[in-house]
């Protein structure tokens, strides 16, 4: 398997992300102590930089919950969704191990194993830890996580700590129980079903008292809070100051997934999604108090591969048996892996290996307005995909202070096969009203960046005053965004006001 290549080129004079931060990126997490910023850098579940490199997996194995959330409805055998609450097979310990050791051998990039349902881990507790137990023996290089609404938390830290579980992830949408109220209709504690402001009072707090154990005995806690417009939205600076003076080290402020075909109450009553312009205003908002993850997938609790993409469909149980595992072998080509990829990033990091340039950038006028631009690729911090072939488009902002990394936006393929881009796109959806949505979904960017496009989706997004760009197939993402930040510079288009999008 070949190793991704990472470029050790130099930003430009004013790269990296601004000082409002990109949230993951190597100078966002500056601040950090040495020993979790090296526990954290290289974990793609954290790291906007690592998500390009290294793999995870979920493994589903906690079917139970013990509250109810307005925005969620967990499927079971389900394959046709993407967000979390959904799998396609339920696994027992064995199986989730098996099917992991699989996985860390098919995958060596995969780094990190997490559980994170269908249903809370922790209202599951022994079909958890017997998962963690056997993988601490079998598999020790993998990185170990868990994902809990953080009802049962304050019980179980010690558990946690005993089994070297040293990432744990608490959702977290609110600190006052007015507003928890709208977001969790009930929860089962102690036995009994409580419901209303009482049941969001308990749940938040035990979530404090969670996080605040957790970080006690230095276990790196992340908090992810999912965005409601018109019920927890303005509430979430206050959540972000809260969870970062108790110790949490990143926030991930994640839209609310509200499609009514997914069946969810919010669905149902048609409480609306927030736009990608609202996301990104709060996000900024938070961003001001800690670092903000902004790369987060929302992925199903069963996984596998890199972040954008899910390869668990190789690995359903009936294809497990017919795969035969040399785990001792895999982890020694694992470790080969690893080792040149961490190798690249820190040559990276440190700038090693950059040409000399023939004479330094000349600085970009400091009044230059902020440029927001999409980029269509497959993986390895590169500009490598195909315009129709993208599932979702990476947006940087660019700015005088650098490039930092802000979204991502899920589309649907244009095309579907070598010669069927411009006729028919998906399960019969005409491909011209795939390309609408997807010009939609680029609302407020300037620029796409890709591999290649086609003449017709080039010439739409144009209309729609989007400009495509193909000139930097290969390159590296955020030189190729500074690079043309600069040209848009030259010819004078940042000192006037952003065009209008016809069509977004």
């Amino acid at each position: 398997m070949d190793l991704p290549v990472i470029s050790n080129t130099a930003p430009a004079s004013g790269g990296g992300c601004s000082s409002s931060g990109c949230g993951t990126a190597p100078d966002a997490l500056s601040h950090l102590p040495d020993h979790i910023r090296a526990k954290v850098q290289d974990h793609p579940c954290y790291s906007e930089e690592a998500h390009h490199y290294f793999a995870r997996m979920h493994v589903a194995v906690a079917p139970a919950c013990n509250i109810q959330c307005n925005y969620c409805n967990r499927k079971y055998d389900c394959a046709n969704e993407s967000r979390p609450g959904v799998v396609s097979e339920l696994l027992n310990p064995d199986q989730a191990i098996k099917k992991v050791l699989a996985v860390a051998a098919t995958i060596p990039q995969m780094t990190v194993l997490g559980i994170a349902g269908p249903g809370d881990p922790l209202a599951n507790p022994e079909r958890t830890f017997e998962t963690f137990r056997q993988l601490s023996e079998k598999a020790p290089d993998i990185k170990l996580c868990v994902s809990t609404n953080g009802l049962n938390l304050p019980k179980y830290v010690d558990e946690i700590a005993k089994h070297n579980i040293d990432h744990v992830t608490i959702t977290i949408n609110c600190l006052d129980p007015e507003v928890g109220a709208k977001i969790y209709p009930w929860i089962y504690w102690e036995n009994k079903r409580i419901r209303g402001v009482e049941a969001a009072r308990i749940l938040i707090e035990q979530q404090q008292k969670g996080l605040e154990m957790l970080t006690a005995r230095g276990i790196l806690v992340k908090v992810n809070s999912v965005m409601i417009p018109g019920v927890n939205d303005e509430h979430l600076k206050e959540v972000s100051k809260v969870v970062k003076a108790k110790g949490a080290f990143l926030h991930n402020v994640m839209p609310l997934i509200a499609e009514a075909e997914h069946g969810t109450y919010y669905g149902i009553m048609e409480q609306r999604s927030p736009t990608a312009e609202e996301l990104q205003a709060i996000q900024d908002e938070c961003a001001g108090d800690m670092a903000m993850m902004r790369h987060c997938r929302q992925c199903r609790a069963d996984a596998v591969g890199l972040l954008g993409e899910d390869r668990g469909a190789e690995f359903a149980l009936d294809k497990l048996d017919a795969m035969e595992i040399d785990y001792d072998s895999a982890m020694a080509r694992r470790k080969e892996v690893h080792d040149a990829i961490i190798d690249q990033l820190e040559a990276k990091r440190a700038g090693q290996g950059a040409p000399l340039a023939a004479e330094p950038a000349a600085p970009l006028p400091a009044d230059s307005r902020p440029v927001l631009m999409a980029v269509a690729t497959a993986g390895q911090g590169l500009i490598n995909q195909h315009f129709g072939h993208a599932k979702e488009f990476l947006v940087y902002e660019a700015s005088p202070e650098g490039v930092r990394f802000v979204s991502h936006r899920k589309t649907e393929l244009y095309c579907v096969g070598g010669d069927t881009c411009g006729d028919e796109g998906q399960d019969g959806v005409s491909a011209d009203s795939i390309l609408d949505r997807t010009i939609a979904a680029l609302a407020g960017c300037e620029v796409v960046l890709c591999s290649k496009i086609g003449y017709e989706p080039w010439g739409l997004l144009e209309t729609a005053g989007i400009q495509p760009n193909g000139e930097h197939a290969m390159e590296p993402i955020e030189e190729a965004v500074m690079a043309v930040y600069r040209e848009m510079a030259e010819a004078g288009k940042l000192a006037t006001p952003a065009p209008d999008q016809k069509r977004a």
